[in-house]
């Protein structure tokens, strides 16, 4: 069976997926680069920008606000987007 050549994609951190979506764009804006070659990087710029949503998704359901007290004391913690 074939590899998926974004699997190494599943490995990066934020900023590592980042970075390399970053060069994509800046690769396409250029526009100096063949057609299937444009397609292919396109898709892998995909493939990057889910896997960084996918991580923001990840750390925004961990982060919580700490709720305070009227004396600004802190008594316990809330979802951060929790009303």
């Amino acid at each position: 069976m074939a590899e998926n050549p974004d699997d190494d994609i599943k490995a990066m951190s934020f900023e590592q997926a980042l970075e390399a979506l970053e060069k994509i764009v800046d690769d396409l804006e250029r526009g100096d680069v063949p057609l299937d070659q444009s397609i292919r990087i396109y898709e892998r710029g995909e493939a990057l920008k889910a896997h960084c949503d996918r991580l923001l998704k990840s750390a925004e359901d961990k982060v919580e606000k700490i709720r305070l007290s009227r004396e600004g004391k802190p008594v316990g913690t809330e979802p951060l987007d929790g009303e």
